[in-house]
């Protein structure tokens, strides 16, 4: 049995990348990240695994690319300036349906911005940096346990459906430094790339049914063409509007179409009253003392955590919000999340807006003041 140990967020990623199957890791050192990269680089080594420190935050996310077109699990992390540069890249590894897993511990922007300040600004880059519609998934914890559970989900969701994943964290997740016993966690499903069989006829983006076909490691005998061009199910470059459409479409619909294995939230006092919570993240946890103090107070509040921003969970959203009289979106920026609850819940409820955007981090007293200030 695991003992008890105090673990840090970006440790913590490191934990959970590995026992997730992590073989290679190329990055470039960037604060509030950089202790992930010095673990990958002493840990991976011992697993049979791959460091490479590359000369800048491009290369480092085309390396990961490479690696993960040989077969292996691969992993970068970096903070807002890197994952800016690496938003051709992950344009490329989606339309080219590359498992990768980015992990962007945010801090304060825009630009070089405050390197040691926290922030989550990132939200909508997250979801929309690369240019054009593709699919991508971004899951974001709130503790130092979760961010190891989250971490192995992150590499089965990107291996599973073959995209991108962002691990969206911050200066304060990151950095924390919490007692964890992951022994709950030894029996976690782990999933592994499956292989094809048939080196003849072997199509990388046929239209199967989950929309997600087998990816086949370069090096074993299938021959097939990689291209961040529209393509055809031989991923040969296309110009026939009609087979571009059905490719958007298959991109887009692979994610869509398995939310219910996509979507990870947490749910505290939903059942109804008076202020409804929306946050994630770092500033959760600053929800969940909020609370205890408003509760004392009379004041019946909820809180919906989605773990999963992007696809964000509109159906469970639109079931919750009903319950209370006015809800309200607490996140380190100046409103990115907010837009999106905004457009679900279409002025049927009052939204509102607590944020924080000046490096410092979110009290329980900040969000209990704007509460009170709304009525």
């Amino acid at each position: 049995m695991m003992p008890m140990v105090l673990m840090q967020g970006n440790e913590a990623v490191v934990a959970g990348a590995i026992d997730a199957g992590l073989k290679f890791y190329a990055g470039y050192p960037i604060t509030p990240s950089t202790e992930i990269a010095e673990l990958c680089a002493e840990k991976l080594p011992f697993v049979g695994g791959k460091f490479i420190q590359m000369e800048d935050e491009i290369a480092s996310i085309a390396a990961v690319i490479g690696a993960s077109l040989t077969g292996l699990k691969a992993m970068t992390a970096t903070s807002g300036p890197g994952f800016s540069l690496k938003q051709e890249n992950i344009g490329f590894a989606a339309m080219a349906e590359i498992p990768c897993v980015i992990v962007d511990v945010q801090r304060m922007g825009p630009s070089t911005g405050m390197p040691t300040s926290p922030a989550q600004g990132d939200v909508m880059q997250s979801r929309w940096g690369t240019h054009g519609d593709h699919p991508i998934i971004v899951l974001s914890p709130s503790s130092v346990k979760e961010v190891y559970y989250i971490t192995i989900q992150a590499f089965n969701l990107s291996e599973k459906y073959r995209t991108p994943v962002i691990l969206l964290m911050d200066e304060v997740i990151g950095h924390l430094r919490e007692a964890v016993n992951l022994d709950e966690y030894k029996d976690v499903e782990i999933f592994e790339r499956p292989m094809p069989q048939d080196k003849e006829n072997y199509l990388p983006y046929q239209y199967i049914e989950n929309g997600v076909a087998p990816l086949a490691p370069f090096g074993k005998g299938f021959r097939f063409h990689v291209t961040g061009l529209a393509h055809n199910e031989k991923g040969l470059p296309t110009n026939d509007p009609k087979v571009t459409e059905k490719l958007i479409k298959r991109l887009m619909g692979k994610i869509e179409n398995n939310k219910k294995d996509i979507l990870m939230f947490e749910e505290k006092d939903t059942e109804g009253g008076d202020i409804l919570l929306i946050s994630f993240g770092s500033s959760a946890r600053a929800c969940e003392s909020a609370m205890e103090e408003l509760k004392k107070e009379g004041i019946k509040v909820g809180l919906f955590r989605p773990i999963t921003i992007w696809p964000f969970p509109d159906e469970k959203l639109r079931e919750i919000y009903p319950r209370f009289k006015k809800v309200f979106v607490v996140e380190m920026n100046t409103g990115q999340l907010y837009y999106e609850v905004d457009r679900i819940i279409k002025g049927n409820t009052y939204v509102g807006k607590i944020n924080k955007y000046n490096g410092e981090f979110f009290t329980p007293f900040d969000i209990v003041e704007k509460i009170k200030e709304s009525f």
